[in-house]
């Protein structure tokens, strides 16, 4: 019996175009953008100047704060500008210009590990020197999950492989082509813990990566097949599915005893001690009916999104909406110059906007999007709440415990954009509480 949560819907996944490409590397772009901030946590300080020349590995960026990533160049070449620039956020952050020389010199500082003489202290240190972050969400710093206060006993650690998201399949493709490397990282983790057994969760639309992931014959993984709903990939769903556990509204994870990580995040913990080097590159699904040869590509971090689309052969209709992420839950871009981030999962072009939302049409009381709501709240009342800007209201109807998964949107009726309404007011409760404190 597949297992799942209570909540979600099936959607139409849109996979097809894609999940049977293989991973395809391309070239680095004449430039190479590096933001300071592509991670929850502190943003990271400039480690290079203007005229200094770098190598693939090289540390760019760093932070002293506990919960930052340093960011790595992934080209060699010449720093030629440090200035504010557009993020896929669509906020403007510092970041690093680097004019790419096309040799690809490795940092004589990149060196294997030698994984048996470490301590578990070195091993977490290492995770955070490399810069590996949550790749599949908003990029939590895995040295942090990693690090739990001693109170929290960890039970279970898991690989979200859901992958639940509609076109995206780069997951899939990982675990197909390097599932070894996965368990491999996985399995790093699982030493930290000393724990005799790690679970990868995978929705059941991918019964190749299943059977690919059983024939490694691990005593040490458990594959645990999963419902196809969305979003099964949720972390705190994801973690009720195969742990039976429930996280409490305003709990972390480790909470319940348990840390969910990427595919791709546990492919670059294996990747890093093997090789030394550090996250410079990730698999970027590209689809979207605009999209010339839609594919998953292996694209070094800071790579332009106009290169990437090339890459995929370009456009063959003009696109109206270009995201970065999925549909659901990923962010509409302004412009294709704008850089590849180390949480780009998905670069999407769309010819036509599926839906249009119309912020005059009245709610009708269907209440579809409470009774899909993963996380058992009432959208209606909350995206009311926040128009009227009725934060008490917001926050006594948990306007917090909101995952943006997008499904209150998706399905209603009368056209509102209820996630982005929420998505606003919690913005401002969350600011609300910052000056409480």
């Amino acid at each position: 019996m597949l297992k799942t949560f209570k909540g979600g819907m099936h959607i139409p996944d849109h996979k097809d175009n894609t999940n049977k490409i293989p991973i395809r590397k391309i070239d680095g772009a004449p430039v190479h953008i590096f933001p300071l901030s592509q991670h929850i946590g502190a943003v990271s300080v400039p480690k290079v100047a203007v005229g200094d020349l770098v190598k693939i590995g090289d540390v760019l960026a760093d932070s002293d704060a506990f919960v930052s990533a340093p960011v790595h160049s992934s080209v060699s070449g010449k720093v030629i500008d440090i200035k504010p620039y557009f993020h896929p956020s669509g906020n403007k952050v510092t970041a690093i210009f680097v004019e790419n020389d096309f040799k690809y010199e490795v940092s004589e500082n990149i060196t294997p590990y030698d994984l048996n003489s470490m301590t578990k202290e070195e091993i977490v240190k290492a995770i955070r020197n490399s810069g590996v972050v949550g790749m599949g969400g908003a990029g939590f710093p895995t040295h942090i999950k990693l690090s739990p206060p001693k109170e929290k006993k960890i039970t279970h650690l898991i690989v979200n492989a859901a992958e639940c998201e509609p076109y995206l399949t780069s997951d899939h493709r990982r675990l197909l082509e390097q599932g070894e490397k996965v368990v491999k990282g996985l399995k790093i983790c699982l030493s930290l813990f000393d724990l005799p057994k790690g679970y990868i969760g995978i929705e059941a639309n991918k019964p190749d990566a299943i059977e690919a992931l059983k024939a490694l014959n691990d005593e040490k993984i458990e594959i645990v097949p999963l419902k196809t709903k969305y979003p099964q990939g949720s972390e705190k769903h994801l973690i009720k599915a195969v742990s039976g556990r429930e996280v409490p509204s305003g709990a972390l994870p480790a909470d319940v005893g348990a840390i969910v990580m990427n595919v791709d995040t546990a492919y670059q913990i294996a990747e890093t001690f093997e090789t030394g080097m550090p996250l410079i590159s990730r698999i970027i699904t590209v689809g979207g009916d605009a999209v010339k040869e839609p594919c998953n590509l292996e694209v070094r971090l800071g790579t332009p999104f106009k290169f990437v689309f090339e890459n995929a052969g370009g456009f063959v209709k003009e696109p109206k909406k270009v995201l970065n992420g999925g549909p659901m839950m990923g962010i509409a871009q302004y412009s294709l110059e704008v850089p590849t981030i180390k949480t780009t999962s998905a670069m999407l072009a769309f010819s036509e906007t599926e839906k249009v939302y119309d912020p005059d049409l009245p709610c009708i009381r269907c209440g579809k999007c409470t009774q899909h709501c993963p996380m058992r709240l009432m959208p209606l009342y909350l995206s009311k709440y926040s128009k009227e800007n009725n934060l008490e209201m917001c926050e006594k109807y948990h306007i917090l415990d909101c995952i943006e998964c997008g499904l209150c949107s998706y399905q209603c009726p009368a056209m509102q954009g209820l996630v982005q309404n929420i998505r606003i007011g919690k913005q401002k409760v969350a600011e609300q509480r910052r000056k409480k404190q």
